[in-house]
């Protein structure tokens, strides 16, 4: 067995791009892209990516050419997810949220050589170019011309504004490609295929590398995990720059599903096409929910048959889950990050849980999971002795993953990408527990752990209880520091419906604490905030939380009201400003 090679007829690279190649033979006439009044097949999408691909050949782009594009959820956002690698090309989805200093700095640091901008950020981008060219000038060394990418408009194709930026828009090079254009195999399956910068809520964006090979079976696992049957109609209100969409740019093409792209995730474009298009599937952000929850009866349309939704980032609470149940969502929760090429873990469902009462089923629906079928391990270490922790649903360790899945690296930083990558696994700075069951959930981020007299206090715990309280929009627990405890948690609270301090009071919240909650870990203070503060991708900064809360400690000991012997050293800097 052992002289049996590999050949062309037995052994090819996997890459995603053979979902679309598929799709256009087998579902040429079904519809793959609604976005309002424009509608495209699969046969025009497939064609569609020959013309793109060609002409961005033509614009001298070659093999690992990195290409940036800022758009929403647009048609033109899901071709170039093909287009692009066709091209032999790297994408560069860039989060429509940074600010115009971060989107220079992306495009400095991936070295774009084309830089697609959707007509509604113009503006913003003209800003980031302005910076990126200034910034070239006043280096040491003079800039290449070709260190500054080629921008080009990406017009709105259902109703056209005229904005431009640059000489050349996207539709041209759609009319002037090769519909017969033949892309290069792809012969290697580690060559990559996107570059995708972190939120960076810890530190400085990385560019996170995914690879051929990692994205198609990323992709194949999410849609098997999910059970996405054939021809789903897929409402595009994850952001396709999120980990390409968490791999659905390519998994909808695989199923010969539909693509109902959105420009704005508003409650009344979200509802309004879910009821038009019959939507079945969705993904969001656990903020996408209070958006429908909270919709006014205007924005608000009956959803008539129920539409499957994974959802990931933040842990959403059970009580969150359990009122999208009852809009007609049918939640599963995932866990993910960049590095992982989206979800690496998935609540699958037990067929068992379904006699449990529906806040047991929500609570158990609020957990991670278990690993998605392509990483070939999963687990909860404690990171001092790599030994995994006991399946008991209590002891916390350091959620590691190892797979096919998880990145080729991060671009340009050997370190990082080295200090990530640890005994063979990948850390994820998560930390967890494991249920029994072998289900896995997040606690909090390992920086966001409370350590109060010893005691270790999950805040992702903490929020989860201030979020039954019925005043409670959002929540978010950092840790304050304590003069007896070392610390103690500190609760930041947006009310419902922009609630005075007479609708709900830090002695209500904390009353409902100690009702729910072990003593030690109830918050010793509660603050209410009009919003939590967040970085582009929605994630809450509890870096500047914390600094308020230090604050809060800091006021105390210099007006005398508390006193310590030996002040910890972050109110001493504080202090000293």
């Amino acid at each position: 067995m052992d002289h049996l090679p590999k050949c062309k007829a037995n052994y090819v690279p996997l890459t995603p791009l053979n979902f679309l190649n598929r799709a256009a033979s087998a579902y040429a006439n079904r519809t793959s892209v609604i976005y309002e009044r424009t509608r495209f097949t699969w046969k025009q999408t497939h064609e569609r990516c020959l013309r793109l691909a060609s002409s961005l050949r033509s614009l001298n782009i070659v093999k690992n050419s990195v290409v940036s594009v800022l758009a929403p959820n647009i048609p033109a956002m899901y071709e170039m997810h093909f287009a692009v690698p066709m091209a032999g090309a790297v994408l560069n989805t860039i989060n429509t949220r940074l600010n115009a200093k971060n989107i220079a700095s992306i495009l400095r640091h991936s070295e774009a050589k084309v830089f697609f901008v959707d007509c509604q950020f113009v503006s913003l981008a003209s800003e980031a170019m302005r910076l990126l060219i200034g910034d070239s000038q006043e280096s040491t060394f003079v800039a290449a011309e070709s260190s500054i990418p080629l921008v080009i408009v990406i017009d709105d194709i259902d109703s056209p504004t005229g904005v431009r930026l640059g000489e050349l828009e996207y539709e041209q090079l759609i009319l002037k490609g090769n519909p017969m254009f033949v892309p290069d195999e792809i012969l290697d399956e580690w060559d990559p295929i996107t570059l995708n910068y972190t939120s960076g809520t810890t530190s400085e964006p990385k560019g996170v590398v995914y690879s051929h090979r990692g994205a198609y079976l990323s992709t194949l696992s999410l849609i098997l995990g999910w059970e996405m049957g054939s021809e789903p109609v897929y409402l595009w209100s994850l952001p396709m720059f999120h980990c390409n969409g968490w791999t659905f740019t390519w998994g909808i093409a695989a199923r010969g599903g539909t693509n109902v792209c959105l420009r704005n995730t508003t409650a009344y474009d979200m509802y309004r096409n879910i009821s038009l298009h019959k939507v079945t599937h969705m993904c969001c952000a656990p903020i996408i929910f209070n958006i429908l929850l909270e919709a006014k009866p205007h924005e608000r349309q009956k959803i008539v048959s129920t539409v499957q939704t994974l959802t990931g980032g933040a842990p959403p609470p059970a009580s969150l889950l359990e009122k999208m149940e009852h809009l007609g969502f049918h939640v599963t929760h995932a866990y993910g990050l960049t590095e992982a090429t989206g979800p690496a873990l998935v609540c699958e469902w037990q067929s068992e849980w379904n006699q449990l009462p529906r806040h047991e089923q929500a609570k158990i629906k609020a957990r991670q999971g278990i690993s998605i079928l392509t990483l070939a391990d999963a687990d909860v270490k404690n990171m001092n002795t790599m030994r995994s922790v006991p399946r008991d649903g209590k002891t916390m360790g350091e959620i590691v993953l190892r797979g096919s899945s998880i990145m080729k690296g991060y671009f340009k930083d050997e370190k990082a990408t080295s200090k990530a990558f640890d005994n063979g696994w990948f850390k994820t700075g998560d930390v967890g527990v494991i249920h029994p069951d072998g289900y896995m959930e997040i606690k909090d981020r390992s920086k966001d752990v409370i350590i109060s007299g010893g005691e270790n206090i999950s805040s992702v715990e903490v929020e989860n209880v201030l979020y039954r309280h019925p005043k409670v929009l959002e929540a978010a627990v950092v840790a304050m520091p304590h003069k007896r405890w070392g610390e103690s948690p500190c609760a930041f609270i947006v009310a419902k419906n922009n609630g005075s301090d007479e609708d709900v009071r830090e002695v209500d919240i904390i009353a409902h604490c100690r009702k729910n909650l072990s003593h030690f870990m109830v918050p010793k203070k509660v603050e209410f905030l009009p919003e939590l503060p967040r970085n582009p991708t929605g994630k809450v900064l509890k870096e500047k939380l914390r600094a308020i809360a230090i604050n809060f400690v800091v006021s105390k000991v210099t007006s005398g009201e508390i006193s310590y012997d030996a002040q910890p050293p972050q109110i001493l800097a504080l202090s000293r400003l």
